[in-house]
């Protein structure tokens, strides 16, 4: 049987694989950004998933006006990674896990959510940033990658609760499984900021702090924030912290946080990371 083993939350800053890409990670800037992964890079070496579950949102690569579903699952065997304006980054093609992905649109449709099954996509930095600071700049990614792509860059998003909810389908999905995977999920996304109108710049780190706090302890709280509350506190675009609740909702109510780490600034936001291991 397959199983979620752990959660992972990160930023996935664009300008964060500008850097990898340009080697600039021990620049004064960006080293101590980079350092708040060294932990990270040595845990996800020692726990070897089969098979992460890489929650992001698209920036307009793959969807674009003409289709945003809410929730959608690649299902593809890979998934190229995006040409985002200057070219696409020069990190692996992503390796999809098909018989899985289907088997979660299967089960997880069954349970009442309206997925969008993506024969074909390419993943831009939402997906592929996320790797780059656990995984650093390998030839292959190490395991394979299911991308579940969420619209939160055109209102309307989904909920948090929606999004909780939508981590206990796929963690059901999951142990469904008939193949013995270790499967970890992460959630990733942008934490306070805000990147047009008046308020351009907008960085709360009061309100990422108790965010990053509550998603640990008390997730079943924080998923009933409403949308006007990450608008009003954390920018516009702090919507995308949702996200971090579809891993949140596909681990254990108690887990063990591993690992923490928050910095201010990185391009025009914060940095938030958590990693968080189910305890049984």
């Amino acid at each position: 049987m397959a199983k979620i083993t752990a959660g992972v939350a990160t930023s996935h800053v664009p300008a964060i694989g500008a850097a990898v890409d340009l080697g600039k990670q021990n620049e004064p800037y960006w080293a101590p950004v980079f350092a708040g992964y060294e932990y990270s890079k040595k845990w996800i070496a020692e726990q070897k998933p089969d098979v992460i579950l890489l929650v992001y949102n698209d920036h307009a690569t793959a969807f674009s006006m003409d289709l945003i579903p809410t929730f959608a699952v690649g299902c593809a065997e890979s998934f190229s990674p995006a040409d985002e304006g200057w070219g696409p980054r020069p990190v692996p093609t992503v390796q999809g896990h098909p018989r899985l992905a289907a088997h979660i649109c299967q089960s997880v449709i069954q349970q009442d959510f309206d997925l969008t099954i993506v024969n074909k996509m390419d993943v831009d930095h939402g997906l592929t940033v996320p790797l780059s600071l656990l995984f650093g700049q390998p030839e292959e990614w190490p395991c394979k990658i299911i991308p579940i792509a969420v619209n939160v860059v055109l209102y309307p998003p989904p909920s948090g609760s929606r999004c909780y909810a939508l981590g206990k389908a796929l963690r059901k999905a999951v142990e469904s499984f008939d193949e013995d995977l270790n499967v970890q999920i992460w959630g990733t996304g942008g934490m306070s900021h805000q990147i047009q109108g008046p308020r351009a710049g907008l960085i709360n780190q009061d309100f990422d702090n108790a965010f990053l706090e509550r998603l640990v302890y008390d997730p079943d709280g924080l998923a009933k924030v409403p949308h006007i509350d990450y608008v009003r506190e954390a920018g516009s675009e702090g919507i995308e912290l949702v996200m971090w609740l579809i891993m949140r909702g596909a681990l254990n109510t108690e887990v063990e946080q591993k690992h923490r780490f928050y910095h201010v600034p990185a391009s025009n936001t914060a940095v938030g990371h958590l990693i968080l291991e189910n305890t049984d």
